[in-house]
């Protein structure tokens, strides 16, 4: 089955190049099947990139995975059009009504930032005390990782003395765990990042299971033991060449920065990257589809408790 998207998003064009099977609004609304509700929070200023390279591993599954996407209504977006997000996203006072089998939380640059500095963090918090009641299971990456588990736990983020930036080996602590089925015991993944969660702080939480980790990244794949939440410092979501722009923008601004490890031949940035990561992106997008939400998410949407009204937007 397809990713049902609206019709006019750009990443419909980019991924029916790609051969990727992408379902109309139109076509969908003639098929008699309860598609999987998913919201996409979109924190990335890149946001056309981060919803393309999202779907495409969405539509790698045999469900039909109906997306919302969403934006904060508190801050102004400065490198995506008003009229793109007026129409394709949604801010969350106009779905606090609603329900999602699953929810996305994207990254953000604003490592350098303390989180209560943010100017949406009282808004984000806000969102995440709503998806307890309105989602069944959210999906953190990066930087919304951090967020999360500092919100929900306390645990803090740490400065890196430089970015952690590259493509690490990581290998999985519980093969048996269903979110890593089919992994295989060393693989690649991305990082992007100038701060990082410690092993120590995530072991005193009862709650919490490390599922993966990487001995020069660190932790990796974090889930709550009643698989309702997942936390992945990482950028398994990353296109071949993302890495690519990112350090030449750096470059070009002056900043600090060093060749990603283990992505361009021989530390040759003038090569095509190597792609190490794809299927175990891939995979576990799908194990958390298969695994955390359509198995165990209630088929009626209103047998997720309904949260207090959202007060933003």
């Amino acid at each position: 089955m397809p990713v049902k998207i609206p019709d006019t998003l750009p990443a419909r064009t980019i991924l029916e190049n790609e051969n990727i099977f992408v379902i109309p609004e139109t076509r969908a609304r003639h098929q008699d099947i309860r598609p999987l509700r998913l919201a996409i929070l979109n924190l990335m200023p890149t946001k056309i990139q981060t919803e393309t390279q999202l779907l495409r591993l969405l539509s790698n599954t045999p469900l039909q995975v109906e997306v919302t996407l969403l934006h904060m209504h508190s801050h102004n977006s400065k490198n995506t059009s008003r009229e793109h997000l007026l129409k394709h996203y949604r801010t969350l006072g106009q779905v606090q009504r609603s329900k999602f089998d699953g929810l996305i939380i994207t990254g953000a640059p604003v490592e350098h930032l303390e989180f209560e500095e943010v100017d949406y963090w009282p808004e984000l918090q806000e969102l995440m005390d709503w998806a307890e009641s309105n989602v069944f299971s959210t999906f953190f990456i990066c930087w919304a990782s951090q967020a999360a588990l500092y919100h929900r736990y306390g645990i803090p983020k740490y400065p890196l003395p430089r970015k952690m930036f590259g493509v690490f080996e990581h290998r999985v602590l519980d093969p048996r765990h269903p979110l890593v089925r089919g992994f295989d015991d060393r693989f690649f993944a991305p990082h992007s990042r100038h701060t990082e969660i410690r092993r120590q702080d995530v072991e005193r939480i009862p709650d919490l299971q490390i599922l993966a980790e990487s001995e020069e990244a660190g932790l990796y794949l974090i889930v709550s033991k009643d698989g309702r939440r997942v936390y992945v410092p990482g950028h398994s979501e990353y296109d071949p060449l993302t890495l690519k722009y990112e350090y030449e923008r750096d470059l070009s601004k002056g900043l600090p920065i060093h060749i990603p490890v283990n992505y361009f031949p021989n530390d040759d940035p003038t090569q095509p990257p190597i792609v190490r990561w794809r299927g175990h992106a891939h995979l576990l997008f799908s194990n958390w589809l298969n695994y955390h939400v359509y198995q165990l998410t209630p088929y009626d949407w209103h047998d997720i408790p309904q949260a207090a009204v959202y007060s933003y937007g």
